[in-house]
């Protein structure tokens, strides 16, 4: 009996206050003015009148005309911080991706007035890769040299009874220049890998831009005809 009790009080109570939403418009249009209905934080209507009191300042609100239809609406302070801040990252994205664009169609212009045709990037690209493989042979001759003195030394310093230490320090110095070698050829040897990937990269991008494949992003896009 008493939740029916309480549940009938509270129908009762949101009829009354709709009857009193819906005579406040009604005074209000009547006159030809507007009326401005102002929502609490879940967004349920809480009043209506000729203007929103103090302490519905940062809240939402509509707008009704004479005619009880709504003209405008109002987002609460928080939805209009929540949503300024969103336009910002948006109009950061937008501004980096121009900027990304425009690099792309500085990079574009420059390799189609670099190049006269896909010949010449590969004898660019084999010309580097040679000058690597000159530095290669050089690190190779090197590495063998010091791999012949680790073994002349590693067999001196085997067959002395007593090995000096500088022998043994000759032995290290031979460990260490190989071991340096050894990188300097890995490198060289990735370095080569990355030229050729990124000359292959570059070719591929020439011949778009050539043959209007990537015409678009080479240079802006024309405005649509209307």
């Amino acid at each position: 009996m008493l939740k029916l009790t309480r549940a009938f009080f509270a129908a009762a109570l949101a009829m009354a206050l709709a009857a009193f939403f819906a005579g406040t418009v009604a005074a209000q249009t009547k006159g030809g003015g507007k009326i401005i209905c102002w929502k609490d934080k879940s967004g349920k209507v809480v009043g209506c009148g000729d203007k929103v009191p103090p302490e519905f300042e940062d809240a939402a609100t509509k707008e009704l005309d004479r005619r009880g239809v709504t003209r405008k609406t109002t987002e609460t302070a928080e939805e209009q911080a929540k949503r300024a801040a969103q336009d910002e990252v948006l109009a950061k994205q937008k501004a980096e991706e121009n900027k990304l664009q425009a690099e792309q169609r500085r990079r574009d212009s420059a390799l189609l007035n670099t190049y006269a045709n896909e010949k010449e990037i590969d004898q660019r690209r084999d010309r580097e890769l040679q000058e690597l493989d000159r530095l290669l042979g050089q690190f190779q001759a090197l590495h063998r040299n010091a791999a012949d003195r680790h073994t002349d030394a590693s067999g001196r310093l085997a067959k002395a009874k007593k090995p000096s230490d500088a022998l043994k320090d000759e032995v290290a110095r031979a460990e260490a220049d190989m071991a340096k070698l050894e990188q300097n050829m890995a490198s060289k040897t990735k370095e080569k890998e990355d030229i050729s990937e990124r000359y292959a990269q570059t070719k591929k991008r020439y011949m778009d831009l050539r043959s209007g494949r990537a015409q678009s992003a080479a240079a802006p896009a024309a405005p649509a005809k209307k």
